[in-house]
């Protein structure tokens, strides 16, 4: 999948790529998962506040919050980086 989208984007088609790939409510989905994963790098906030700020479920803040502490920190600190571009 991630050749495939690399592959895509060299050709500056991943736009069409995920839209082709991902139906409305999954790209929404993966929209609110990119702002749920910045705003617990950003640390601004409780859980409980991004919850409401999000519009989404207070568990799945926490998955988001659960896979972040699999990443080092070094990982964070790109990720961080790349989402404030």
């Amino acid at each position: 999948m991630v050749e495939l989208i690399q592959r895509a984007a060299k050709d500056d088609k991943e736009s069409e790529l995920l839209n082709m790939l991902l139906t409305q409510d999954e790209r929404d989905t993966l929209t609110a998962r990119v702002n749920i994963v910045y705003e617990l790098l950003r640390g601004d906030m409780s859980q409980r506040q991004l919850s409401q700020m999000l519009g989404v479920g207070i568990a799945t803040i926490t998955r988001g919050s659960n896979e972040l502490k699999r990443v080092d920190k070094d990982t964070k600190t790109w990720l961080l980086g790349m989402l404030e571009k």
